[in-house]
């Protein structure tokens, strides 16, 4: 991941203003359950009411209920402000907000004042529901299109490093004593409104960006807006399906959080310094997990990674259910954090948790770049908003049904039953949405079975109409090319190749079947017809103008029917060549083998567009055979 993303003098402030609000909201919500349950409500009777009439036991869940609550009440209405007024604005006055809320958290942490304490928790959820739109939603207006994985990736990466930080931090300080004085409390007092203030500053800094739907009429009812919100989510198919997926992949990351002190201490018989290192393992791995994947896609949205994702995230955490209960348990004498590394599946248990969090990684960067790439601009934040009000109901349901396995199953046996509910969930989305399959086949061919390398590509155009034309070497050429380029491109493949499994993927990969003028004139008219359409509605049309697959290694003369594809819509014509493909088993080369050997190079080299005067088959040809030959010489 490129860390100048980081100092970008406009994603740049966004990302620490975020990160701060992410690490002041957990450094003061876990000092106040440590300060509640172990400090005002240990000290008092089991059976004392300290909060509403509830006991101790009740607070941790009363606490994580009281900030999730907003996200139910206001989402819509943040994310109806989002899209109306100017973000940057928006922003600051959230930052405002927090400085604010946290004096008032502070005051209420240093004279133990609990029911004030979880209005100051409501008040922060508030403000967390608010700014989460906004966050989400300015991304595409700051950043570049081939910026926008690695915005997220850090965004993600960021959030869960500083929740892991806030939540240690607010722990261990919180405790601090000076003699009889507990000068952890003025510590983390002083410290959330420090933490504020400079989040408020550096949100000065974040660049003004343009409203995207000023004359939007806002709804103060939270209801109406919030079932309009998500119907609004529902209308495009693959957005709603990405919400989908980063729903359960929050249902999923809060049931192992939930599970971790209860596996820690009566499956491993360990410590709570276990705990917090299964904590601080499963964010650094989202961490590791969202940088692999600005990496592996290459700048650009790339769905083929969210199968991996979550076939990774089953995988590991089954893992842990074969491991199962790796030593006897001694009820009085808890295994330390030293005794635990001292045991061979002591990490083996810590690589499960690092590769079920990176696999999380890989899966929800991609789902949350394409709900920003593929929302209205005018309805974006409110996506985002219907994203979180999902997510928190979601949450709240996992955890009940958390509760109720728990009195029936044992730990591991709910890491079982989470694994088997992610595969179903996975196939239920890659079944409706089979993009994400033909993403991930061709990402496979492109950056695992094949090392592949693509010259030139900024002769493509970014946004406009173009024609790629290249020399055809194998089966699986347009599935190479698709995966290494990052423009999505409409190929044209020979109707008698698009049949089976192979009709299948290409009818998902929008691929246009054709045939010669002798064999089916009407299929040809169609298939022109719809190169035109493509054309005019400004994507990349990808042909291979030899008509066949190459079965001695050379190349075949170009048609005429490029010329004719221009002539109808004119279009500036993009040549590529293939080098490395021509002996592979998908080609038609004697002896050919599967690969040639894996990882064989494989090398895309795009040229200098022709203007759509100067097109005719054989000045196209000679252009991809001047790439090849060029090629072929490296």
């Amino acid at each position: 991941m490129s860390s100048s993303l980081v100092t970008h003098r406009r994603f740049g402030p966004m990302f620490w203003t975020q990160f701060s609000g992410a690490f002041n909201d957990n450094f003061f919500k876990n000092a106040l359950v440590i300060l509640v349950v172990f400090k005002i409500a240990g000290a008092l009777p089991d059976d004392a009411a300290v909060v509403f009439g509830l006991g101790k036991d009740a607070f941790a869940p009363l606490a994580g209920a009281v900030f999730i609550l907003p996200f139910f009440l206001f989402s819509a209405l943040g994310g109806q402000l989002a899209d109306k007024y100017e973000k940057s604005d928006l922003i600051r006055k959230i930052k405002l907000a927090e400085i604010f809320i946290m004096l008032l958290g502070g005051f209420a942490l240093v004279f133990a004042q609990v029911e004030l304490l979880l209005l100051v928790l409501f008040l922060m959820g508030t403000q967390s529901t608010f700014f989460g739109p906004v966050k989400y939603g300015i991304l595409p207006q700051l950043l570049d299109e081939e910026d926008l994985v690695g915005g997220n990736a850090l965004v993600e990466t960021a959030t869960y490093l500083a929740i892991l930080g806030g939540t240690i931090f607010g722990g261990v300080l919180v405790n601090l004593y000076w003699g009889e004085a507990p000068v952890g409390l003025w510590i983390v007092a002083v410290g959330v409104v420090i933490i504020a203030i400079l989040g408020r500053a550096v949100a000065g800094r974040v660049p003004e960006c343009e409203p995207t739907d000023p004359s939007l009429e806002l709804q103060l009812d939270p209801f109406r807006p919030t079932w309009q919100i998500i119907r609004i989510t529902m209308q495009k198919r693959p957005v709603w399906l990405s919400i989908l997926g980063i729903t359960w992949f929050w249902g999923f990351g809060a049931s192992f959080l939930s599970l971790f002190p209860k596996y820690t201490k009566d499956v491993l018989g360990g410590d709570e310094t276990i705990a917090t290192l299964f904590l601080a393992v499963f964010s650094v791995g989202i961490g590791v997990g969202s940088m692999l994947c600005e990496r592996f896609s290459r700048h650009r949205l790339e769905l083929g990674l969210v199968p991996i994702g979550s076939f990774g995230m089953s995988f590991f955490t089954l893992v842990l259910f074969v491991v199962g209960q790796p030593w006897a348990v001694d009820p009085d004498a808890l295994l330390s954090l030293v005794g635990f590394l001292s045991r061979p599946m002591g990490w083996v248990i810590l690589l499960a948790l690092l590769g079920i969090a990176a696999s999380g990684g890989l899966y929800i960067v991609p789902l949350y770049t394409m709900i920003q790439q593929r929302s209205e601009d005018s309805e974006r934040s409110r996506v985002i908003a219907g994203n979180n009000i999902i997510n928190s109901a979601f949450m709240v349901v996992a955890n009940l049904a958390l509760v109720a396995l728990l009195t029936q199953l044992s730990v591991t046996q709910i890491f079982a039953v989470l694994a088997v509910f992610n595969v179903l969930v996975a196939v239920y989305v890659y079944t409706v949405v089979p993009e994400f399959l033909l993403r991930f086949m061709a990402w496979m061919l492109s950056n695992v079975l094949y090392d592949v390398k693509l010259v030139g590509i900024e002769h493509l155009p970014r946004d406009t109409r173009a024609v790629m034309a290249g020399n055809h070497v194998s089966f699986v050429d347009w599935l190479v090319v698709m995966g290494a380029v990052q423009r999505p491109i409409r190929f044209v493949m020979y109707a008698g190749f698009a049949k089976g499994f192979v009709g299948w993927l290409a009818k998902q990969a929008k691929v246009i079947p054709i045939v010669g003028r002798k064999e089916d004139p009407a299929l040809l008219e169609r298939a022109m017809d719809q190169i035109s359409l493509e054309l005019q509605g400004d994507w990349v049309v990808g042909i291979f103008p030899e008509g066949r697959i190459t079965d001695t290694g050379e190349m075949y003369p170009f048609r005429k029917g490029i010329e004719e594809i221009v002539e109808r819509d004119p279009a500036p014509v993009v040549p590529f060549a293939i080098n490395g493909l021509w002996g592979s088993v998908f080609s038609r080369a004697p002896g050919s083998s599967f690969p040639r050997g894996f990882r064989s190079p494989v090398t895309i080299t795009l040229g200098p567009a022709l203007p759509p005067e100067q097109v005719t088959a054989e000045a196209v040809q000679e252009r991809v055979k001047a790439l090849w030959t060029a090629g072929e010489r490296k």
